[in-house]
Protein backbone atom coordinates (compact mmCIF):
# COMPACT_ATOMS: atom_id res chain seq x y z
CA UNK A 1 0.00 0.00 0.00
CA UNK A 2 1.62 3.38 -0.95
CA UNK A 3 1.57 5.81 2.58
CA UNK A 4 3.36 8.61 1.06
CA UNK A 5 0.83 11.09 2.33
CA UNK A 6 -1.50 10.58 4.66
CA UNK A 7 -4.56 12.73 6.14
CA UNK A 8 -6.32 12.34 9.11
CA UNK A 9 -9.77 14.54 10.27
CA UNK A 10 -9.62 13.93 13.85
CA UNK A 11 -6.67 14.20 16.19
CA UNK A 12 -7.85 13.48 19.70
CA UNK A 13 -6.41 10.27 21.70
CA UNK A 14 -6.76 7.61 19.15
CA UNK A 15 -5.66 9.66 15.78
CA UNK A 16 -3.29 11.58 17.60
CA UNK A 17 -1.85 8.30 18.85
CA UNK A 18 -1.61 6.70 15.22
CA UNK A 19 -0.46 9.58 13.82
CA UNK A 20 2.46 9.54 16.73
CA UNK A 21 2.83 5.61 15.70
CA UNK A 22 2.88 6.45 12.47
CA UNK A 23 6.12 9.04 12.50
CA UNK A 24 7.84 6.90 15.05
CA UNK A 25 7.64 3.41 12.44
CA UNK A 26 7.53 5.64 9.12
CA UNK A 27 9.35 9.08 9.70
CA UNK A 28 9.57 9.93 5.75
CA UNK A 29 5.50 9.94 5.87
CA UNK A 30 3.96 12.96 4.66
CA UNK A 31 0.67 13.55 7.05
CA UNK A 32 -1.55 16.20 7.04
CA UNK A 33 -4.63 16.67 9.27
CA UNK A 34 -7.93 19.01 9.87
CA UNK A 35 -9.81 18.96 13.15
CA UNK A 36 -11.48 22.13 15.00
CA UNK A 37 -9.02 23.00 17.66
CA UNK A 38 -6.52 24.67 15.32
CA UNK A 39 -4.14 25.27 18.59
CA UNK A 40 -3.91 21.79 18.74
CA UNK A 41 -2.69 20.50 15.31
CA UNK A 42 -0.20 23.95 15.63
CA UNK A 43 0.95 21.25 18.49
CA UNK A 44 1.08 18.22 16.44
CA UNK A 45 3.08 20.57 13.94
CA UNK A 46 5.66 21.82 16.06
CA UNK A 47 6.46 18.66 18.11
CA UNK A 48 7.18 17.44 14.07
CA UNK A 49 3.95 14.62 14.01
CA UNK A 50 2.43 16.83 11.48
CA UNK A 51 3.31 18.03 8.72
CA UNK A 52 0.15 20.49 7.04
CA UNK A 53 -2.58 21.65 9.55
CA UNK A 54 -5.59 21.99 7.04
CA UNK A 55 -8.16 24.90 7.77
CA UNK A 56 -10.60 22.73 6.39
CA UNK A 57 -11.82 19.17 4.74
CA UNK A 58 -10.22 20.37 1.54
CA UNK A 59 -8.45 20.32 -1.90
CA UNK A 60 -5.24 18.98 -0.24
CA UNK A 61 -6.82 15.84 0.70
CA UNK A 62 -7.24 14.97 -2.40
CA UNK A 63 -2.86 14.00 -2.25
CA UNK A 64 -3.69 11.53 0.19
CA UNK A 65 -2.74 7.76 -0.41
CA UNK A 66 -4.79 6.99 3.32
CA UNK A 67 -7.51 8.95 5.28
CA UNK A 68 -8.14 8.20 9.03
CA UNK A 69 -11.32 9.66 9.88
CA UNK A 70 -11.14 9.61 13.68
CA UNK A 71 -14.03 12.09 14.78
CA UNK A 72 -17.36 11.06 16.55
CA UNK A 73 -18.68 8.70 14.77
CA UNK A 74 -22.15 10.73 14.10
CA UNK A 75 -19.73 13.60 12.48
CA UNK A 76 -17.57 10.86 10.13
CA UNK A 77 -20.46 10.28 7.93
CA UNK A 78 -20.40 14.13 7.30
CA UNK A 79 -17.05 14.24 6.55
CA UNK A 80 -17.47 11.28 4.27
CA UNK A 81 -19.92 13.43 2.10
CA UNK A 82 -16.93 16.40 2.01
CA UNK A 83 -14.53 14.25 1.03
CA UNK A 84 -15.93 11.96 -1.94
CA UNK A 85 -15.64 14.52 -4.50
CA UNK A 86 -12.44 15.67 -3.82
CA UNK A 87 -10.54 12.01 -3.82
CA UNK A 88 -8.64 9.96 -6.73
CA UNK A 89 -9.84 6.61 -6.67
CA UNK A 90 -6.31 5.59 -5.52
CA UNK A 91 -7.01 6.98 -1.61
CA UNK A 92 -8.05 4.64 0.82
CA UNK A 93 -10.34 5.78 3.60
CA UNK A 94 -10.74 4.33 6.81
CA UNK A 95 -11.98 5.32 10.48
CA UNK A 96 -11.62 4.31 14.09
CA UNK A 97 -15.03 4.30 15.10
CA UNK A 98 -16.55 1.91 17.86
CA UNK A 99 -19.50 0.84 15.64
CA UNK A 100 -19.66 0.04 12.58
CA UNK A 101 -22.81 -0.56 10.40
CA UNK A 102 -23.82 2.86 10.27
CA UNK A 103 -20.67 4.25 8.71
CA UNK A 104 -20.64 1.51 6.39
CA UNK A 105 -24.23 2.11 5.09
CA UNK A 106 -23.08 5.32 4.77
CA UNK A 107 -20.24 4.51 2.53
CA UNK A 108 -22.49 1.91 0.43
CA UNK A 109 -24.60 4.96 -0.13
CA UNK A 110 -22.29 7.17 -1.34
CA UNK A 111 -20.71 4.65 -3.55
CA UNK A 112 -17.53 4.14 -1.85
CA UNK A 113 -17.25 0.42 -0.96
CA UNK A 114 -14.11 -0.18 -3.01
CA UNK A 115 -12.22 2.50 -1.21
CA UNK A 116 -12.91 1.99 2.53
CA UNK A 117 -11.44 -0.40 5.51
CA UNK A 118 -13.52 0.24 8.57
CA UNK A 119 -11.42 -0.05 11.39
CA UNK A 120 -11.58 0.00 15.63
CA UNK A 121 -8.49 0.30 17.17
CA UNK A 122 -9.71 -1.55 20.46
CA UNK A 123 -7.48 0.93 23.21
CA UNK A 124 -7.68 3.69 24.75
CA UNK A 125 -7.04 5.98 28.33
CA UNK A 126 -9.02 7.23 31.00
CA UNK A 127 -7.29 10.62 29.47
CA UNK A 128 -8.49 11.95 26.37
CA UNK A 129 -7.35 14.37 23.77
CA UNK A 130 -4.31 15.09 21.46
CA UNK A 131 -1.84 15.74 24.59
CA UNK A 132 -2.43 12.05 25.99
CA UNK A 133 -1.84 10.44 22.79
CA UNK A 134 1.34 8.70 22.88
CA UNK A 135 3.00 5.95 19.75
CA UNK A 136 2.36 3.20 21.91
CA UNK A 137 -1.08 3.11 22.85
CA UNK A 138 -2.43 0.63 20.45
CA UNK A 139 0.18 -1.69 20.86
CA UNK A 140 -0.92 -5.08 21.33
CA UNK A 141 -4.49 -4.11 21.13
CA UNK A 142 -6.37 -5.80 19.08
CA UNK A 143 -7.05 -3.78 15.96
CA UNK A 144 -10.60 -4.95 13.94
CA UNK A 145 -10.32 -4.22 10.56
CA UNK A 146 -14.11 -4.73 8.71
CA UNK A 147 -13.45 -4.12 4.57
CA UNK A 148 -15.97 -2.95 2.54
CA UNK A 149 -17.35 -4.79 -0.24
CA UNK A 150 -15.34 -4.47 -3.76
CA UNK A 151 -12.43 -3.55 -1.88
CA UNK A 152 -9.01 -5.76 -3.64
CA UNK A 153 -7.86 -8.75 -1.32
CA UNK A 154 -3.96 -7.43 -1.91
CA UNK A 155 -4.98 -3.46 -0.57
CA UNK A 156 -7.10 -5.57 2.68
CA UNK A 157 -3.80 -7.50 3.57
CA UNK A 158 -1.49 -4.24 2.87
CA UNK A 159 -3.98 -2.53 5.07
CA UNK A 160 -3.70 -5.41 7.87
CA UNK A 161 0.48 -5.78 6.98
CA UNK A 162 0.33 -1.63 7.58
CA UNK A 163 -1.81 -1.70 10.96
CA UNK A 164 0.69 -4.95 12.23
CA UNK A 165 3.63 -2.95 11.50
CA UNK A 166 2.12 -0.75 13.86
CA UNK A 167 2.84 -3.01 16.73
CA UNK A 168 -1.33 -3.82 17.02
CA UNK A 169 -3.22 -6.81 16.76
CA UNK A 170 -5.26 -6.90 13.04
CA UNK A 171 -8.28 -9.02 13.34
CA UNK A 172 -10.34 -8.65 10.12
CA UNK A 173 -14.22 -9.29 10.46
CA UNK A 174 -17.22 -8.42 9.19
CA UNK A 175 -18.46 -5.33 10.04
CA UNK A 176 -22.44 -6.61 10.95
CA UNK A 177 -19.96 -9.26 13.57
CA UNK A 178 -18.12 -6.63 14.90
CA UNK A 179 -20.81 -4.37 15.84
CA UNK A 180 -22.50 -7.95 17.52
CA UNK A 181 -19.23 -9.33 19.35
CA UNK A 182 -18.61 -5.42 20.48
CA UNK A 183 -22.66 -5.43 21.64
CA UNK A 184 -22.19 -8.34 23.98
CA UNK A 185 -18.36 -7.92 24.98
CA UNK A 186 -18.44 -4.37 25.33
CA UNK A 187 -21.68 -2.28 25.16
CA UNK A 188 -23.90 -4.42 27.55
CA UNK A 189 -21.46 -4.68 30.52
CA UNK A 190 -21.10 -1.13 30.29
CA UNK A 191 -24.65 -0.88 30.61
CA UNK A 192 -24.83 -3.24 32.92
CA UNK A 193 -22.12 -1.67 35.00
CA UNK A 194 -24.28 1.56 35.17
CA UNK A 195 -27.37 -0.16 36.16
CA UNK A 196 -25.44 -1.90 39.16
CA UNK A 197 -24.49 2.09 40.07
CA UNK A 198 -28.45 3.30 39.74
CA UNK A 199 -29.52 0.03 41.65
CA UNK A 200 -27.48 1.27 44.32
CA UNK A 201 -28.13 4.88 44.05
CA UNK A 202 -32.00 3.98 44.07
CA UNK A 203 -32.21 1.18 47.03
CA UNK A 204 -29.70 3.37 49.70
CA UNK A 205 -30.98 4.88 52.40
CA UNK A 206 -30.82 8.07 53.72
CA UNK A 207 -27.41 7.32 55.86
CA UNK A 208 -25.82 5.67 52.19
CA UNK A 209 -24.26 2.92 53.94
CA UNK A 210 -24.38 1.07 50.51
CA UNK A 211 -22.28 3.94 48.92
CA UNK A 212 -20.31 3.80 52.16
CA UNK A 213 -19.37 0.10 51.63
CA UNK A 214 -19.18 0.03 48.07
CA UNK A 215 -15.40 0.63 47.87
CA UNK A 216 -13.37 -2.79 46.74
CA UNK A 217 -15.30 -5.24 44.52
CA UNK A 218 -17.88 -3.22 43.89
CA UNK A 219 -16.05 -0.42 42.64
CA UNK A 220 -14.03 -2.53 40.58
CA UNK A 221 -16.87 -4.09 38.36
CA UNK A 222 -18.87 -0.86 37.93
CA UNK A 223 -16.20 0.95 37.03
CA UNK A 224 -16.45 1.81 33.38
CA UNK A 225 -19.97 3.58 34.36
CA UNK A 226 -17.75 6.18 34.89
CA UNK A 227 -17.16 6.26 31.35
CA UNK A 228 -18.43 9.47 28.59
CA UNK A 229 -22.00 9.94 28.43
CA UNK A 230 -21.92 11.58 25.45
CA UNK A 231 -20.01 8.43 23.94
CA UNK A 232 -22.19 5.54 25.22
CA UNK A 233 -25.56 7.91 23.88
CA UNK A 234 -23.81 7.58 20.33
CA UNK A 235 -22.82 3.70 21.23
CA UNK A 236 -26.46 2.97 21.87
CA UNK A 237 -27.68 4.84 18.91
CA UNK A 238 -25.58 3.57 16.76
CA UNK A 239 -25.98 -0.27 17.58
CA UNK A 240 -29.23 -0.31 19.20
CA UNK A 241 -30.31 -3.75 17.32
CA UNK A 242 -27.33 -5.65 18.77
CA UNK A 243 -27.03 -4.28 21.86
CA UNK A 244 -31.08 -5.17 22.21
CA UNK A 245 -30.18 -8.72 21.23
CA UNK A 246 -27.73 -9.19 23.60
CA UNK A 247 -29.66 -7.52 26.17
CA UNK A 248 -32.63 -9.92 26.07
CA UNK A 249 -30.25 -12.75 26.39
CA UNK A 250 -29.09 -11.22 29.35
CA UNK A 251 -32.62 -11.19 30.88
CA UNK A 252 -33.04 -14.78 29.80
CA UNK A 253 -30.34 -15.66 32.17
CA UNK A 254 -31.31 -13.48 34.69
CA UNK A 255 -34.76 -14.83 34.98
CA UNK A 256 -33.43 -18.19 34.82
CA UNK A 257 -31.34 -17.44 37.38
CA UNK A 258 -33.80 -15.88 39.59
CA UNK A 259 -36.08 -19.09 39.47
CA UNK A 260 -32.86 -21.35 40.48
CA UNK A 261 -32.06 -19.06 43.76
CA UNK A 262 -36.09 -18.90 44.37
CA UNK A 263 -36.14 -23.02 43.98
CA UNK A 264 -32.91 -23.14 46.51
CA UNK A 265 -31.16 -25.03 43.21
CA UNK A 266 -28.10 -25.56 44.53
CA UNK A 267 -26.49 -27.70 42.14
CA UNK A 268 -27.66 -25.36 39.36
CA UNK A 269 -26.65 -22.41 41.14
CA UNK A 270 -22.75 -23.86 41.91
CA UNK A 271 -22.59 -24.77 38.60
CA UNK A 272 -23.60 -21.80 37.56
CA UNK A 273 -21.04 -19.91 39.58
CA UNK A 274 -18.34 -23.09 38.06
CA UNK A 275 -19.07 -22.34 34.60
CA UNK A 276 -18.51 -18.43 34.75
CA UNK A 277 -15.42 -18.79 37.15
CA UNK A 278 -13.94 -21.17 34.68
CA UNK A 279 -14.50 -19.55 31.21
CA UNK A 280 -13.33 -15.94 32.54
CA UNK A 281 -10.31 -17.85 33.80
CA UNK A 282 -9.73 -19.04 30.21
CA UNK A 283 -10.00 -15.84 29.16
CA UNK A 284 -5.79 -14.34 27.72
CA UNK A 285 -4.53 -11.12 29.27
CA UNK A 286 -2.13 -10.98 26.76
CA UNK A 287 -4.06 -8.27 24.66
CA UNK A 288 -5.68 -5.41 24.90
CA UNK A 289 -9.55 -5.93 24.70
CA UNK A 290 -12.64 -3.35 24.35
CA UNK A 291 -13.01 -2.65 28.49
CA UNK A 292 -9.93 -0.48 29.67
CA UNK A 293 -7.69 -2.91 32.24
CA UNK A 294 -7.08 -1.26 35.21
CA UNK A 295 -3.52 -1.04 36.82
CA UNK A 296 -3.96 -1.68 40.41
CA UNK A 297 -2.11 -3.32 43.44
CA UNK A 298 -2.80 -3.83 47.26
CA UNK A 299 -0.42 -3.81 50.18
CA UNK A 300 -0.02 -4.33 53.61
CA UNK A 301 -0.18 -0.74 55.68
CA UNK A 302 1.07 -0.32 58.97
CA UNK A 303 -1.88 1.83 60.81
CA UNK A 304 0.74 4.97 61.69
CA UNK A 305 0.59 8.63 60.47
CA UNK A 306 2.29 9.54 57.13
CA UNK A 307 2.08 5.50 56.43
CA UNK A 308 0.37 6.69 52.77
CA UNK A 309 2.32 10.04 52.54
CA UNK A 310 5.59 7.79 52.49
CA UNK A 311 4.45 5.46 49.73
CA UNK A 312 3.46 8.09 47.48
CA UNK A 313 6.28 10.00 48.21
CA UNK A 314 8.44 6.65 47.47
CA UNK A 315 6.35 6.19 44.47
CA UNK A 316 6.97 10.37 43.09
CA UNK A 317 10.68 9.38 43.71
CA UNK A 318 10.63 7.10 41.03
CA UNK A 319 8.85 9.44 38.48
CA UNK A 320 5.36 7.19 39.19
CA UNK A 321 2.36 9.44 39.08
CA UNK A 322 -0.87 7.76 40.78
CA UNK A 323 -4.24 7.84 39.77
CA UNK A 324 -5.86 6.67 42.62
CA UNK A 325 -5.19 5.82 46.49
CA UNK A 326 -7.29 4.53 49.12
CA UNK A 327 -7.88 2.70 52.29
CA UNK A 328 -9.76 -0.77 51.92
CA UNK A 329 -12.26 -0.56 55.05
CA UNK A 330 -14.23 -3.59 53.60
CA UNK A 331 -11.94 -6.67 53.04
CA UNK A 332 -14.27 -9.48 52.16
CA UNK A 333 -12.67 -9.79 49.00
CA UNK A 334 -9.43 -7.88 49.61
CA UNK A 335 -5.82 -8.98 50.49
CA UNK A 336 -4.88 -5.88 52.05
CA UNK A 337 -5.71 -2.48 53.03
CA UNK A 338 -4.41 -0.67 50.25
CA UNK A 339 -5.24 -0.02 46.79
CA UNK A 340 -2.88 1.49 44.42
CA UNK A 341 -4.02 2.73 40.89
CA UNK A 342 -1.29 3.89 38.34
CA UNK A 343 -2.38 5.32 34.93
CA UNK A 344 -0.56 2.27 32.79
CA UNK A 345 1.04 -1.12 32.83
CA UNK A 346 4.27 0.38 32.30
CA UNK A 347 3.90 2.31 35.80
CA UNK A 348 2.32 -0.24 37.73
CA UNK A 349 5.23 -2.77 36.47
CA UNK A 350 7.84 -0.15 37.87
CA UNK A 351 5.88 0.78 41.22
CA UNK A 352 5.30 -2.76 41.96
CA UNK A 353 9.07 -3.13 42.03
CA UNK A 354 10.30 0.12 43.23
CA UNK A 355 8.03 -0.77 46.86
CA UNK A 356 9.11 -4.49 47.08
CA UNK A 357 12.67 -3.04 47.13
CA UNK A 358 11.72 -1.03 50.16
CA UNK A 359 10.19 -4.37 51.90
CA UNK A 360 6.29 -3.63 50.89
CA UNK A 361 4.19 -6.79 50.35
CA UNK A 362 2.39 -6.16 47.50
CA UNK A 363 -0.51 -8.17 46.08
CA UNK A 364 -1.60 -8.34 42.72
CA UNK A 365 -4.78 -9.85 41.16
Amino acid sequence: MNRNTIGFIGLGLIGGSIAKAIREYYPEVHMMAYMRSQDTLQKAVAEGIIDEACAGVGPEFAACDLIFLCAPVSTNARYLEELKPLLPKTCLLTDVGSTKTDIHQKVEELGLTDQFIGGHPMAGSEKTGYENAKPHLIENAYYIITPGEGVPENTVQNFVSFVASLKALPLVLDYRQHDFITACVSHLPHLIASSLVELVKDLDGPEELMKRIAAGGFKDITRIASSSPDMWEQICMTNSDNILKALDHYQQQLSRLRSEITGKEAGKIHEFFAASRDYRNSIPEASAGPLKKTFAFYCDMVDEAGGIATLATILASGGISIKNIGIIHNREFEEAVLRVELYEEEAYKKAVELLRRYRYTIYER
